[in-house]
């Protein structure tokens, strides 16, 4: 069992992440913490023979911050991996957790179906570097480093080859709008939002506001380097 630790400011959160995990074979939670100095004080003090494997991790917290936590825990040697789930959505964080060795970055709010998706893409990649042993395939790297492969998962009703050309669109270079990357493609403005948001859902793409002269901001989208695993 992967023994989790679930770590929120706000206590309907933890039970609802600790209600979704409960859903999910293979995991267990092995503790909850409300605050930045109670999550690090429970990694380091944790027993030899159930430690920690994964903590659940907010960023923004009243005494301190989750980049600070991995921050520490990084410094002192603690290997348990990390998940950061978070309201914020800016790059610099996002680069930050990376550059610490976040496993995943999932942004609030998401449905369960998110939730189990990124855990069970986790205790596959835990279970295939256990298992690996002597000279190590690709694959089994990436599973080694805590990566994944960078493919997208697609949801009832989304096409594999239209996800694949929003995709080059988005790595085309620069940020793009919905309206856009319709034209662009040959598209409805509808459509493509659809492959769009789920590709920001699962942290392939980062939302952005783009302000103009008048109205209400537009909706933009643009290719996460570091979080989309393909480029």
């Amino acid at each position: 069992m992967i023994r989790t630790l679930l770590v929120d400011d706000d206590a309907l959160t933890i039970e609802l992440h600790r209600t979704y995990l409960e859903r999910i074979d293979g995991f267990v939670v092995g503790g909850e913490c409300t605050g930045a100095r109670a999550a690090l004080s429970a990694v380091l003090a944790q027993p030899t023979d159930q430690p920690f494997d994964l903590v659940l991790l907010d960023l923004t917290m009243p005494d301190g911050s989750g980049i600070d936590v991995l921050r520490a825990l990084r410094a002192r040697g603690a290997a348990v991996d990390v998940i950061a789930i978070t309201g914020v959505r800016d790059a610099e964080s996002v680069r930050q957790m990376a550059a610490l060795g976040v496993h995943q970055y999932l942004v609030k709010p998401f449905p369960f179906a998110v939730f189990q998706e990124r855990l069970t893409a986790y205790r596959s990649h835990r279970e295939q570097a256990r298992a690996t042993d002597g000279e190590a395939t690709q694959s089994e790297i990436d599973a080694l480093l805590g990566r994944a492969t960078g493919t997208v998962s697609i949801p009832k009703g989304l096409s594999d080859a239209t996800l694949q050309k929003v995709i080059a669109a988005l790595r085309a270079g620069g940020a793009i709008s919905a309206s856009e990357a319709a034209e662009r493609l040959g598209m409805s403005r509808v459509s493509v939002r659809r492959y769009l948001e789920h590709l920001a859902e699962t942290g392939v793409a980062i939302r952005g506001a783009r302000y103009g002269a008048r109205g209400r901001p537009e909706t933009e989208y643009g290719w996460n380097r570091r979080a989309g695993g393909r480029g």
